[in-house]
Parts: C-alpha cells; sequence; structure tokens
C-alpha cells in the first residue's frame, strides 16, 4: 500500500512538472508569436502602435515626467508620447544628454515641447530640489513615469550612503513621487482628467525571495550581487504602486499608479563574433528579446490607453495585465516598505547634523 501512495505521489509530481513545463512552453510560444492579449496587444506591439488607435481620444496639453528619458526605452517613450502631443519634462543628471535628446524629438515633431531640468535619482536632496523647481514652473501634471534604472555589478553608495541600485531604481523614484503626487491630484481635480503615474519594474522581482526581502540589507548589504540587488529594487517598486493605490482609493483621489514589465530590450548586449556556438546562442536569445520600441509599448500603452481608465495598483507587461509574485501582493509588505521609506527620507532632511 505504501509503495502504491509513494508511485502515486511521484506520478503526481512528475505530471505537475510537465504541465509546469507545458504551461512555460505556450508561454514562450505566445511571447514568440506576438500573439495579443485581452488589450488587443501582445509582445511585438511598438510604442507607436499602442497610442495609434487611441491617438485622438489622448486629451490635449498633458504633462508628463520622465525620469531616465535619455537613454534605451526612455527616450522612445519620450519620443512617442510627444509625438501624441504630450508636453515632456525631461529630468536629467546629463543636461547635454538630455539636450541632443529633445533636438532629436524635436527635429521629427518640430511642434513638440519638452523641458530639460537636472536630477540625480540616487540623492535624496537632488530629487527635492527638481520637484521644487519643477512646481515653481506651474505647469500641470498629469503623467509621471519612473523609468531611469541602473544594474550595478559592484556594490557602490549614492551620497546618502544607501546602495546604489535601490537608492536609483526605488528610493528616489519614492520621494520623487511623494513630493508630487499632490501636484497630481490637484491637476486631476481641476481638469477632470486622471492622474496616472507608471513604475517601471521586471519580471526579475519574483526572483526574490520573502527571507531576502530585508530594508536594511537592502539599504546596506552585508553580501551584495547585483542581480539581486536589483531583482529587489524591482519588486520595491511593484509594492510602491500596491500601497500607494491603497490611499490613493482612501482619498478618492482621481489618480493610478500601476507597475510595468517592459520586456527584456535588446540594449547593451554584447557579443564575440568568433564561433559558430555564440552566434547560434545570440540568434536563438534575440528571438526573445524586445527592440526599444517594443520594450516601450506598455509603459505607453497604460500612460494613454482608456482601456486603464481607473485601473490601479496592477501589473502589466506586453500591454496585459499579468500576475507578480505572491510577495509584491503582499499588502502588509507593501504597507511595512512605504513606512520604513518614508521613516528613513524623514530623517535624511528633519534630523541635526551630527
Amino acid at each position: 500500500m505504501y509503495y502504491v501512495r509513494s508511485l502515486g505521489g511521484k506520478l503526481l509530481l512528475l505530471l505537475s512538472k510537465i504541465l509546469d513545463i507545458n504551461t512555460i512552453m505556450k508561454g514562450t510560444l505566445k511571447y514568440l508569436a506576438g500573439i495579443a492579449g485581452p488589450s488587443g496587444y501582445g509582445s511585438n506591439a511598438t510604442a507607436e502602435q499602442v497610442t495609434e488607435g487611441h491617438a485622438f481620444s489622448v486629451p490635449p496639453h498633458l504633462t508628463a515626467i520622465i525620469t531616465g528619458a535619455t537613454s534605451g526605452i526612455g527616450v522612445e517613450t519620450a519620443r512617442v508620447l510627444a509625438k501624441r502631443g504630450v508636453r515632456i519634462v525631461m529630468p536629467a543628471r546629463d543636461l547635454k544628454k538630455a539636450s541632443e535628446v529633445k533636438e532629436m524629438i524635436q527635429k521629427e515633431n518640430p511642434n513638440a515641447e519638452i523641458i530639460t531640468m537636472e536630477i540625480d535619482m540616487s540623492s535624496l536632496a537632488s530629487v527635492k530640489r527638481f520637484c521644487s523647481d519643477f512646481l515653481a514652473l506651474g505647469q500641470p501634471l498629469n503623467i509621471l513615469i519612473n523609468n531611469a534604472g541602473i544594474y550595478s555589478k559592484n556594490l557602490e553608495f549614492s551620497e546618502d550612503k544607501i546602495e546604489l541600485t535601490f537608492a536609483t531604481n526605488y528610493l528616489g523614484h519614492f520621494l520623487l513621487t511623494d513630493l508630487l503626487i499632490e501636484k497630481m491630484m490637484d491637476t486631476a481635480t481641476r481638469t477632470g482628467i486622471q492622474g496616472r503615474i507608471i513604475n517601471l519594474s521586471s519580471v526579475i522581482h519574483k526572483w526574490v525571495k520573502r527571507d531576502e526581502f530585508s530594508f536594511n540589507e537592502m539599504l546596506s548589504p552585508s553580501k551584495y550581487n547585483g542581480t539581486s540587488a536589483y531583482a529587489q529594487s524591482k519588486l520595491a517598486t511593484i509594492l510602491h504602486a500596491k500601497e500607494v493605490t491603497r490611499q490613493l482609493k482612501a482619498r478618492n483621489a482621481r489618480v493610478t499608479i500601476n507597475a510595468v514589465h517592459p520586456g527584456i530590450v535588446k540594449t547593451g548586449i554584447t557579443r564575440a563574433h568568433n564561433s559558430f556556438v555564440t552566434d547560434s546562442l545570440y540568434f536563438i536569445a534575440s528571438k526573445l528579446l524586445k527592440t526599444t520600441t517594443q520594450g516601450a509599448s506598455t509603459t505607453c500603452y497604460v500612460a494613454t490607453s482608456p482601456q486603464v481608465e481607473g485601473t490601479s495598483g496592477k501589473y502589466f507587461a506586453d500591454c496585459n495585465e499579468s500576475n507578480c509574485s505572491s510577495l509584491a501582493n503582499d499588502e502588509t509588505e507593501a504597507y511595512k516598505l512605504w513606512r520604513q521609506s518614508r521613516a528613513l527620507i524623514h530623517r535624511r532632511f528633519h534630523s541635526p547634523p551630527a
């Protein structure tokens, strides 16, 4: 009897693994084929395509702040939204590079309105200064795209003595959102147009285990791994969206916040050309990667689509709502992270100097 039960258990385990493999294969095939989801778009959709269908329904005179708009999918996001008539505010650490992107966008669209301003997303003081400067302009704020991000192979610290990946990808954007959310709420009330916040996350957030997610360890790791630090920062951006959604709903605010996975984009990839194996592997891998304009599609979709009106606290991939990890869905963890982040920033700005 024990043998039969044991054999039955093993067969069930084997069957479950086969089903998991089948699910993964179906998902991969759907991704490769670019099969559209409920939104009408799939992995092959470009930023221009997802905004083209409702270009005329995008309200005029929208203003969007896009961090990290001087490289990668940030540039494409800014270009496409500007093409749809959105005024772009481009905070950047390298103002020369920002000016070059502005010139490129305006060369294609001479009427595009681009405002460049200085910011260092890893510096809390710089983020605070940018927000003061932006608010002084008296501009409305309809869309906030928290796009900037880094991956640091080696352990580095920001000027606030916070691990650089966490400081840039999450904490700087936490403060940026916190300081601008009242402006977004005010703009939504005055215009009747719902404000939208988009946090750039990554599917890699699913790699983070619950016992690895420690606020103090993320601030100053005792053992550093670049991939783990990146994954943790991307998990934090989803939890941020979850908690801010709860707060916005409690205030009955006409502002939403969602997280998006842009996909793995063909940028910064280096390969050798001296072996058939390397070339073959690159060819296979390249079929799973997105172009820059495909990578910007989900951000642009969530930022502008009427289909996303009223949707908040969700995680999107390939322009469709998707499933995030159980940890990313943990409301208690989301509130805890928000409270710890708020307390840290309060200490930074209100504690007397040593």
